[in-house]
């Protein structure tokens, strides 16, 4: 299926040959991690494909580590000195040309991986439901041990090492209490008690690809918390509902928000798009593409989608993987409670999350 892909994307665009150093598309193509420092946005390889095979770009440094625990052996590594030449100089020595690359080479042109990427292949959906599993046991495991005295900081801190027990990076973790969830969508963590309730939020990664979801744990809660939950569960299962539809029409991402805004109106919270992002499909990034008015975005099927609606202080999000015949959902455990959502205007329904009572 990659294969195919990339053949036809060469063919296309007069290329003989396509580069990916970004750590997301490295592993999609490659199938190795190719991360040093996490805050790099280019890795130290380049995993190149001329329409024959797969061949990797490094320097003497991580070549060996590479060869030995990042790749398959028939994957050939070109090793070029560290001191010598960068990864963009050991590229355009390797690469058959004319060619393209996701990061800065002289003379090449820009690829856009996202398009490649999607939809999931077989082999990343069975890779998607692993990460899910490891991703929601991590996420659950903690939130059923956190107490309302406990800092927001403090839960953070457990998430991270939840989450690096189970072999999953850790791009984005989101913790906010009573006082913060309310004010803030996106609640980086601080040394604020939990209080009343609270809303975690992750975003876990393994060999490319990214799970988020988020789960309300609710101490002695308002009473506006279950209403507004429910109506972001409504609109989270409504955005589902039209992912599955546009898929099957050949409509955009823009046709899906357009229900997502609808939805919000549906559900008495007119206007409350405004306030965060709603999410998108997902896979080999956090967000292949995030809905907006109008979005040109691909909506296909099988993919991951990650669908994130908030209503103020509450919030409900899982990824979804959506084929044409139904929903499954990936970051589900089956040991948190949960409840079967209708979608607005469609005759849909979908499993979601509902806020645990401790």
């Amino acid at each position: 299926m990659r294969e195919e892909r990339l053949d036809a994307y060469l063919a296309e665009n007069d290329l003989e040959s396509v580069w990916f150093a970004q750590p997301n598309s490295f592993a999609w193509l490659a199938g190795g991690d190719n991360v040093v420092d996490r805050s790099a946005p280019v890795g130290v390889a380049a995993a190149g494909y001329d329409g024959e095979s797969v061949t990797v770009v490094t320097d003497n440094i991580e070549a060996p580590r590479l060869a030995a625990e990042e790749l398959d052996d028939d994957v050939t590594v070109h090793e070029t000195e560290w001191y010598d030449s960068s990864l963009a100089d050991g590229v355009r020595t390797h690469a058959t040309e004319p060619a393209a690359a996701d990061f800065d080479v002289p003379g090449f042109e820009t690829v856009d991986a996202s398009s490649l990427r999607q939809p999931l292949t077989e082999a990343d959906i069975e890779q998607y439901r692993e990460l899910g599993q490891k991703a929601a046991a991590a996420l659950e495991a903690v939130c059923k041990e956190i107490e309302p005295e406990d800092t927001e900081h403090e839960v953070a801190s457990a998430l991270r090492v939840a989450m690096s027990a189970r072999d999953l990076e850790a791009p984005v973790v989101l913790v906010g209490g009573a006082e913060r969830a309310q004010t803030y969508r996106h609640y980086t963590p601080k040394r604020e008690e939990l209080g009343a309730y609270a809303l975690v939020s992750i975003t876990a990664e393994s060999g490319g690809l990214h799970a988020s979801l988020t789960r309300t744990v609710a101490f002695d809660p308002p009473e506006w918390l279950e209403e507004r939950h429910d109506a972001a569960m409504t609109v989270e299962a409504t955005a589902l509902a039209a992912t599955q539809e546009a898929a099957a029409n050949g409509d955009a991402a823009g046709t899906v928000f357009d229900a997502v805004r609808d939805a919000y109106e549906a559900v008495g919270h007119e206007g409350e798009w405004k306030r965060h992002h709603q999410g998108g499909a997902a896979g080999f990034a956090g967000r292949e593409w995030i809905a907006t008015p109008g979005h040109d975005g691909p909506v296909t099927t099988p993919m991951g989608y990650a669908w994130n609606p908030t209503v103020q202080g509450a919030k409900s999000e899982d990824t979804v993987l959506v084929t044409e015949d139904g929903f499954e959902v990936l970051t589900r455990t089956g040991r948190w409670p949960t409840e079967v959502v209708a979608a607005v205007d469609r005759d849909v329904t979908v499993d979601r999350h509902r806020p645990l009572s401790p």
